[in-house]
C-alpha cells in the first residue's frame, strides 16, 4: 500500500496508456533469455541476427518509425538469448574439490566467511553452522592448496545446550577468523526427483561447493585475519542489530522481528513459517521489496515534511535504503528493490513520476544484463510481477476510483475548491460538510472537521488496501501455484490487515533499534508500538491461517494454464487503461484467471492401463508411489529422518509432495504406513494434509506418542484408518492387493520394529510387485514357507541390509527386477555388499535411489519396464 501512496498526487494519472519503451525493452530481453535457455544456437548466430535487426531498425527509424521500434525489440530479444547462453557456457567450478569428499577425515585450513549460528541439535547437543573459505586441505599427509567454500556443521555435546546464552561454553565463530579443523567433507546432493529443490545450485550461488562436519573439540582458532574488512564490518553490524532486537523483545517476538526487519531467519520455528505461509503473508517474514518500499516511503515523507528539497529527500532516501540493504544480508532481492527505487526516484525527478513502469523496465534491464539467470528465479519474477501489478493495474484502478476522492479531501472546509473538481467529488465534499455541521454541536467546528476528514481518509484507505490486496492475490496466483503450490484463499483478508500493520511495524521497529544504541529506556516506547503491531499481525495470521480452508495446496499448473495466464496478465494491463467498460472487463478477466489457477485440477501425469511403482528418492528412507491401471493412487510410506532425530526438515513437505505435485497429482486415493520407524512415517503428516487421501492403511503399529499423534491427525482430517493383516486380498483400481504380513496375531512392542512391516503384493494380470517395507529374515522365512511369493519386481527390504533379502526369500520371490531405497553415504553401510552379490548372482537387475534417483517401473500385465525419472 505504501508503494501506491508514493505515486505523486499532483494531477490525475494519464489513462491513455503512455508509451513505455524501457518496459517493452525489458520484456523483449526477458523473452530472449527464456528462449535462449531452451533453444541453443552458436553464439555467432545470435550476434549476426542481432546486428541485422539493429541495422534494420536504424534504417527504418526515419522512414518507417512504427517498424523501427519492433525491430529494435527484436535485437534486444536476440541479445537476451545470447546473454543466457554465454552465461551458461562459463566454466564450472574446480572439480578437484570433490576429491576430498568421502568418509575419510581431512585436515582443513580456512577462514570464516559467514558468522556462525548456534542451534540445539536433534541429538540434544548443539550445532553451529558456519561458512568457511578453504586455504588448504590435507589428506593422507598430502597438503593441497584449495580455494572453495564449505558449509561446516560443528557439533557440541549435550552438556553444551546453554550455548545460545553462554558464549563462554560454545565459541561462536565470526567473519575473518582463521580455523584449523579435522572433519569429513562431502559434496551436496539434490534429491533425485523431478520438482526437487536445487539445493546444490542454491549453495553454488552462495559460493559453497562442499558440506562438512566436525566435532567442537577438533576445531582450532588460528591467529590472524583473512577476508574483507568491509564485509567484516557489515556482519558485525548485522549481529549487533540482532542482539539489540533480542534485548528489546521477548524470544518469540524477537524471532519474528529478526525476519521481518533485518532478514535473519535463524530463529524462526517451522510452526511460525507454516502459519504465515498458509495465510498468504509469508512475504512479511522475508525482507523484500515491500520492506524497502515501506522504509523508503516513511523516510521520503519525513524528509519532505522537514522541508528538504525533493532532490535531497530522494538522495537521502536512496542512501538510507542502500544502507539497509547492506546490513540485511538478504542478497539480490533487496538490492533489486533498491535499484528499482533508485531508478524510479531518478525518473520521477525528470518526468514527475509519470513513468513508473518505464523506470521498472530500466531497473529490470540492468539486473538481467548483470545476471541473465536471475530472470529464471522465483525472487526476480515475483518482484517484477508485483511491481507490474502495482503500477500497471492497481495504479490506474485507484486513479479511476479512490484517487479523485482522496484529492477531494484537501481544503474540505473551502466551498470554492469544489468548482475545480468533478461533480461526484464535489458532491462528496458537500455531504461531508453537512455531516460536519451535524457534529459541531457535540465536538466543535475544528474537531468535527478533523473527525469527518479522518473517517473519510480511513474509509478510502481501507478500500485501497482491499483493492491492492485483491489485485495482488489474483495476479500472483500463477507464481504461487507454480513455485509454492499454494492457493492462499485467506490472502486477501490476511494481507488487508497485516500489510498496513507492517507499515506501522517497520518504522517503529527500526526507530526502537536505533534509539537503543543511544538510550535503552527511550527505545521502549517505539518497541511497544512495534510489538503491538506484530501481535496484530500474528493474531491475524494464526486466526486465518489456522482455518482448514486456508491450507489449499495445488499441483503444478499445466503448460497451457501458464501460457494463457501470462497472456491474460498482459491483456489486463492494456484494458485497465481504456474506457470504463473495457477496464471492468480486464478486472473480471484478472479475477477469473486467479480463480482458474487456484481451482483448476490438472490431469495427473500417469500412463493408463499399466501398474506403476515408483521409488521416490527420500534419502535413507522409503516412499513408493503406486498408480493402478485405472489411475487410482497409493503412496506407501513418506520418508523421514533416520532414528527419530529432531529436525526442521520435513520430508513429506519438501521431498515427497513436490514430486507428486510435479506429476500433477492433487489428491491421493490411499496412503500406507509399513511400520512405525521415522524414516518411513516421518513425512506422513504433510502428505496427509497436502493430499487428503480417503484411506490410511496400517499394519502392526505400536502405540507410541508419535504414532498416536499421527492417527489422531488423520482422523481429524476425516481420513479413514484401515488395518490390514496377513491373508487379506482386495481390488484397488484394477489391480489385486494381497497382504502377506503382519499376521493377525502379531504382537507389537513398546517401540517400532522392522518386522512390524506391512508387506503388500500388487498384481496386474500376469505381472506383480512385492513391497516388503523393512521386513527382516524372520518374517521373510515365514512368508516363504507359507505363501506364493513369486513376483517380477521386489522392493528390497530394509534398504538392502544384511538382515533382509535372505536366500530362502529371494528364491521364493525369484524377481527379475529389484529396487533399493537408500541414502547416499549413509552411516549404516546400506546396501550391504552381500545383498548386492546375492541379487547379482540371481540375475536380478537392481536399481538404487542413491545412484539413480526416482525410478519408475511399469507393469503392463506381461512384462516390467523401468524408467529413470531424469529421462522423462
Amino acid at each position: 500500500m505504501s508503494s501506491i501512496k508514493a505515486i505523486p498526487q499532483s494531477g490525475p494519472l494519464d489513462l491513455t496508456s503512455p508509451r513505455r519503451p524501457l518496459l517493452w525493452a525489458a520484456l523483449a530481453y526477458a523473452a530472449g533469455i527464456l528462449v535462449g535457455s531452451y533453444a541453443w544456437r552458436p553464439p555467432l548466430w545470435w550476434v549476426v541476427a542481432a546486428l541485422a535487426f539493429l541495422g534494420a531498425s536504424a534504417y527504418f527509424i526515419s522512414r518507417r518509425t512504427w517498424l523501427a521500434f519492433p525491430l529494435a525489440l527484436g535485437a534486444l530479444f536476440l541479445a537476451g538469448a545470447l546473454a543466457i547462453q554465454v552465461h551458461n557456457s562459463r566454466p564450472p567450478s574446480d572439480d578437484r574439490v570433490l576429491d576430498f569428499s568421502g568418509d575419510e577425515e581431512v585436515l582443513v585450513t580456512g577462514h570464516v566467511i559467514r558468522d556462525g549460528t548456534v542451534r540445539v541439535a536433534g541429538f540434544g547437543g548443539v550445532r553451529q553452522s558456519v561458512d568457511v573459505a578453504t586455504e588448504q586441505i590435507t589428506r593422507q599427509e598430502k597438503t593441497t592448496e584449495v580455494r572453495t567454500g564449505v558449509r561446516l556443521a560443528i557439533y557440541g555435546k549435550a552438556s553444551d545446550q546453554e550455548a545460545e546464552e553462554d558464549d563462554a561454553r560454545v565459541r561462536v565463530f565470526h567473519y575473518g577468523e582463521r580455523l584449523l579443523f579435522t572433519g569429513k567433507l562431502h559434496a551436496p546432493r539434490n534429491f533425485g526427483n523431478p520438482g526437487a529443490f536445487d539445493y546444490k545450485g542454491y549453495l553454488a550461488e552462495n559460493k559453497i561447493s562442499l558440506l562438512g562436519s566436525a566435532k567442537k573439540e577438533r576445531v582450532e582458532v588460528l591467529p590472524g585475519f583473512a577476508g574483507n574488512r568491509v564485509e567484516r564490518l557489515r556482519q558485525q553490524v548485522h549481529g549487533s542489530i540482532v542482539h539489540r532486537i533480542h534485548r528489546l523483545w521477548k524470544a518469540e517476538d524477537a524471532a519474528l522481528m529478526d525476519a521481518a526487519v533485518i532478514g535473519e531467519s535463524a530463529f524462526l520455528t517451522p510452526s511460525m513459517r507454516l502459519d504465515f505461509q498458509r495465510s498468504g503473508t509469508y512475504h512479511i517474514l522475508v525482507v523484500s521489496g515491500m520492506n524497502v518500499s515501506i522504509l523508503a516511503f516513511v523516510v521520503f515523507v519525513v524528509m519532505r515534511r522537514m522541508r528538504l528539497s525533493e532532490l535531497l529527500a530522494s538522495i537521502l532516501t536512496v542512501a538510507l535504503c542502500t544502507a539497509y540493504a547492506f546490513v540485511t544480508d538478504v542478497g539480490p532481492p533487496v538490492w533489486r528493490a533498491v535499484l528499482m527505487l533508485t531508478v524510479y526516484l531518478g525518473v520521477r525527478l525528470v518526468y514527475r513520476g509519470r513513468s513508473m513502469l518505464n523506470a521498472v523496465g530500466a531497473a529490470a534491464l540492468v539486473v538481467m544484463a548483470e545476471d541473465p539467470k536471475s530472470l529464471l528465479g522465483a525472487s526476480f519474477q515475483l518482484t517484477f510481477l508485483s511491481v507490474w501489478i502495482l503500477g500497471a493495474i492497481a495504479a490506474p484502478v485507484l486513479e479511476r476510483t479512490s484517487a479523485p476522492y482522496v484529492r477531494g479531501l484537501r481544503s474540505l472546509s473551502s466551498p470554492d475548491f469544489d468548482r475545480t473538481l468533478a461533480p461526484r467529488v464535489a458532491q462528496m465534499r458537500l455531504d461531508l460538510r453537512m455531516l460536519t455541521e451535524r457534529l459541531e454541536g457535540f465536538f466543535g467546528e475544528k474537531a468535527s472537521l478533523a473527525i469527518v476528514r479522518a473517517g473519510a481518509h480511513a474509509t478510502l484507505s481501507t478500500y485501497e488496501v482491499l483493492c491492492v490486496a485483491t489485485l495482488m492475490q489474483a495476479g500472483l496466483a500463477l507464481p504461487m501455484a507454480y513455485y509454492f503450490h499454494r492457493a492462499t484463499v485467506m490472502g486477501i483478508p490476511a494481507n488487508s490487515l497485516a500489510v498496513p500493520l507492517t507499515g506501522v511495524l517497520m518504522p517503529f521497529a527500526v526507530s526502537a533499534v536505533a534509539l537503543s544504541y543511544l538510550w535503552s529506556p527511550l527505545a521502549r516506547i517505539p518497541a511497544l508500538v512495534a510489538a503491538a503491531s506484530l501481535h496484530g499481525i500474528t493474531g491475524t495470521v494464526r486466526t486465518l491461517g489456522g482455518l482448514r480452508m486456508a491450507d489449499n495446496r495445488i499441483a503444478m499448473p499445466e503448460p497451457s494454464t501458464i501460457l494463457i495466464s501470462a497472456c491474460a496478465l498482459g491483456l489486463v494491463m492494456a484494458l485497465v487503461w481504456k474506457r470504463r467498460a473495457l477496464a471492468l472487463s480486464g478486472l473480471a478477466l484478472l479475477g477469473a484467471m486467479g480463480l482458474w489457477v487456484s481451482a483448476a485440477v490438472p490431469s495427473p501425469h500417469v500412463l493408463g492401463g499399466m501398474l506403476e511403482v515408483t521409488a521416490i528418492d527420500v534419502g535413507q528412507g522409503d516412499s513408493l508411489l503406486v498408480v493402478s491401471p485405472q489411475g487410482r493412487t497409493l503412496l506407501v510410506d513418506a520418508g523421514g529422518p533416520v532414528g527419530g532425530q529432531q529436525t526442521e526438515f520435513d520430508f513429506g513437505e519438501n521431498v515427497v509432495s513436490p514430486y507428486l505435485w510435479e506429476r500433477r497429482i492433487s489428491r491421493l486415493d490411499a496412503v500406507a504406513i509399513t511400520h512405525g520407524h521415522s524414516d518411513h512415517r516421518g513425512g506422513m503428516h504433510a502428505v496427509l494434509n497436502n493430499f487428503r487421501p480417503r484411506e490410511l492403511w496400517v499394519g502392526a503399529l505400536p502405540q507410541t506418542p508419535a504414532i498416536h499423534d499421527l492417527m489422531e491427525f488423520a482422523k481429524g482430517l476425516g481420513i479413514r484408518v484401515v488395518s490390514h493383516v496377513d491373508g487379506e486380498s482386495f481390488d484397488f483400481g484394477g489391480m489385486r492387493v494381497s497382504v502377506f504380513s503382519p499376521p493377525e496375531t502379531w504382537q507389537t512392542s513398546a517401540q517400532a520394529r522392522n518386522n512390524d512391516s506391512l508387506v503388500l503384493r500388487l498384481q496386474y494380470r500376469e505381472s506383480s510387485a512385492l513391497l516388503e517395507g523393512d521386513a527382516e529374515g524372520v518374517v521373510e522365512r515365514r512368508m516363504a514357507a507359507s505363501r506364493e511369493l513369486r513376483s517380477d519386481l521386489v522392493k528390497v527390504g530394509h534398504h538392502g541390509s544384511a538382515t533382509s533379502s535372505t536366500p530362502e526369500f529371494m528364491n521364493a520371490v525369484h524377481p527379475h527386477w529389484a529396487i533399493i531405497s537408500v541414502g547416499r553415504g549413509n552411516r549404516f553401510g546400506h546396501p550391504r555388499m552381500a545383498t548386492l552379490e546375492r541379487l547379482q548372482e540371481a540375475g536380478v537387475a537392481t536399481y538404487r535411489t542413491d545412484l539413480h534417483g526416482a525410478i519408475s517401473f511399469y507393469l503392463d500385465g506381461r512384462s516390467v519396464t523401468p524408467q529413470l525419472a531424469c529421462l522423462r
